[in-house]
């Protein structure tokens, strides 16, 4: 049975706090002109909310390297690979590849900056990963994602179709799953992921995609942090302790281990100006209904 207020089909809409209505902040996604977007909220323990439907693949385009990412502290974490062992340019590591930080350009094998010198955000890094992992683990790429992490955290309609870098589809559902793996992680310790979220190689600026030049443009192992961005695709009320990743595919994922909320959505349009515009007021609505202070 409903709680009085509650919208069907939609788990956590429009329920009661102290006896007041709560405007339920996915309602918006209904209104976006994107395709058959979807979007939802989780806590480490369960989903919070859901609107549109969450079983429908979508592309995830950069979203992927999230997986990718998660794949490699998997590796790192079983020693069939090292942070800090030599990958990619001279110079560079496997750290460096994760934290665009390779000198790597965004596609092309040829570096345009030493290691270490500039954030520049880098597909072909990402792929590069996925070779390495590959040759040490003695398996092809996507067999040691989906025994890896897909399998195990149940991301059953989650595939990857092309690269490392962009090439995985998959469910809101799958993202929202990922969400709650990367509140509370079982693939890997809890010490790795809070390197891994942590601002590798500070005070390096770059190219925030769709965003423009950000000094510092921080980044974790794989894991964008917001920081103290702006402008950001995740709301003003984020905390700077945020991570995740958008893809140009219209996906988004982001964690804020300080609200212990992540926040996912898939669209069938592109990212743009309406994203842009759309994402940051969706997460600030996400964080006034289900943040913490909103259940003080």
């Amino acid at each position: 049975m409903r709680e009085p207020g509650e919208s069907p089909g939609l788990p956590g809409a429009g329920r009661r706090r102290d006896g007041l209505a709560v405007e339920p902040a996915l309602e918006q996604v209904k209104y976006w002109d994107a395709g058959g977007a979807a979007a939802g909220v989780v806590d480490s323990d369960d989903v919070i909310g859901v609107v549109g439907d969450a079983s429908a693949p979508f592309p995830l385009a950069s979203v992927t390297k999230l997986l990718t990412a998660l794949a490699v502290l998997v590796a790192v974490e079983e020693r069939t690979l090292d942070l800090d062992q030599p990958a990619g340019p001279r110079g560079a590591t496997v750290r460096h590849l994760l934290a665009h930080a390779s000198g790597l350009p965004l596609d092309g094998q040829d570096p345009v900056a030493a290691p270490g010198t500039s954030r520049i955000y880098s597909n072909t890094g990402f792929e590069v990963l996925a070779t390495e992992l590959a040759r040490h683990a003695g398996m092809t790429f996507p067999d040691y994602l989906s025994g890896g992490v897909l399998h195990p955290l149940g991301l059953g309609g989650t595939v990857l179709v092309g690269g490392a870098a962009w090439g995985a589809s998959g469910p809101l559902a799958d993202l929202l799953a990922l969400g709650r793996e990367l509140l509370s992680p079982t693939l890997i310790s809890a010490e790795t992921l809070a390197e891994a979220t942590s601002v590798a190689f500070p005070h390096l600026s770059g190219i925030l995609p769709g965003f423009g030049r950000q000094d510092p443009n921080d980044w974790g192992l794989g894991f964008e942090v917001r920081d103290h961005k702006r402008p950001h695709w995740t709301g003003a009320g984020n905390s700077p302790r945020t991570f995740g990743h958008f893809g140009r595919s219209g996906a988004f994922l982001w964690v804020d281990p300080v609200a212990r909320l992540a926040c996912a959505s898939v669209a069938g349009r592109e990212f743009g100006p309406w994203a842009v515009r759309a994402w940051p007021r969706l997460s600030d609505a996400v964080l006034r209904e289900f943040g913490p202070a909103a259940s003080a």
